[in-house]
């Protein structure tokens, strides 16, 4: 049985991660040039991060749990199957954001800055670019906040990592909601709220995985999550961290970003064997 500070603990890593798109937009305020070195390694750090994590921990607890619940070739497929049902969900949740609007691309604070010189009648698209961003990063936010919250449930230290590497790429996802919106209108306040809503989603995703899903929570439903997270995570990295850390120009950057992220992984579950 769940008690209810594992329950408190899982939420709180959940709003941790998810509000971590405001730390970005405060970056957008005061930053007068994007460090690429600093977004490569931190990019590639997160998905160092996720990849590690999805194959060497998430997806075997998954499978043990399933096993033992449904026997070794049904538990095997149903976590096989739930990998890739995760992979499939965040891939169909990723058609929903227009290309052009899409929060994952790589920009920097000085290609977004020269928008301030726009005349009015081009503001009001401007507005939109930042809406849309804060919609499709809100429509991202979701199953990843269900991510995080089972990950901790499960395992306190897991889902810390997966907490702080989430929260590392919702960094950029909030600088792709702020710039615009204050480049609109030249409110700093409105911006930043825009940018720090948009992650509220991830808690909502908890709260509604807790609601929906805990009264009926056993090995099965537990291992089927476990899978799908991994399944997620996997996607997350690779179709959208990786790419991003290495369109900012600093792709060794990027790839020793991934290794030490790996490493920090490993090292962790290591010591709290």
């Amino acid at each position: 049985m769940l008690g209810i500070n594992n329950i408190i603990f899982a939420l709180l890593l959940t709003v941790f991660a998810g509000l971590s798109t405001g730390i970005g937009s405060v970056i957008a305020f005061f930053a007068k040039r994007t460090n690429t070195k600093f977004l490569s390694v931190s990019l590639g750090f997160s998905a160092g991060v996720m990849i590690y994590v999805s194959f060497v921990e998430i997806f075997f607890k998954a499978k043990d749990s399933l096993v033992g619940a449904m026997g070794e070739v049904k538990g095997s497929w149903i976590t096989v199957a739930s990998f890739f049902g995760g992979m499939v969900l965040i891939g169909l949740i990723d058609k929903l954001v227009p290309t052009l609007e899409n929060p994952h691309e790589a920009r920097s604070i000085e290609e977004m800055s020269k928008a301030s010189g726009k005349k009015i009648k081009e503001t009001k698209k401007l507005m939109n670019t930042g809406l849309y961003a804060a919609l499709a990063i809100a429509i991202h936010n979701f199953p990843e906040g269900i991510a995080t919250f089972t990950a901790a449930l499960q395992d306190s230290s897991l889902g810390l990592a997966i907490a702080v590497a989430i929260a590392i790429h919702n960094i950029p996802e909030g600088i792709a909601v702020s710039v615009p919106i204050y480049f609109a209108t030249g409110n700093k306040k409105k911006a930043f709220w825009y940018s720090f809503l948009s992650g509220l989603s991830e808690p909502i995703g908890a709260i509604l995985a807790y609601l929906i899903l805990m009264p009926f929570l056993n090995d099965t439903i537990f291992g089927i999550l476990f899978a799908g997270v991994a399944g997620i995570m996997v996607f997350i990295a690779i179709d959208e961290l990786l790419p991003a850390s290495r369109e900012y120009g600093e792709a060794h950057l990027s790839l020793y970003g991934l290794l030490a992220g790996m490493a920090v992984m490993a090292l962790s579950l290591l010591l709290f064997l």
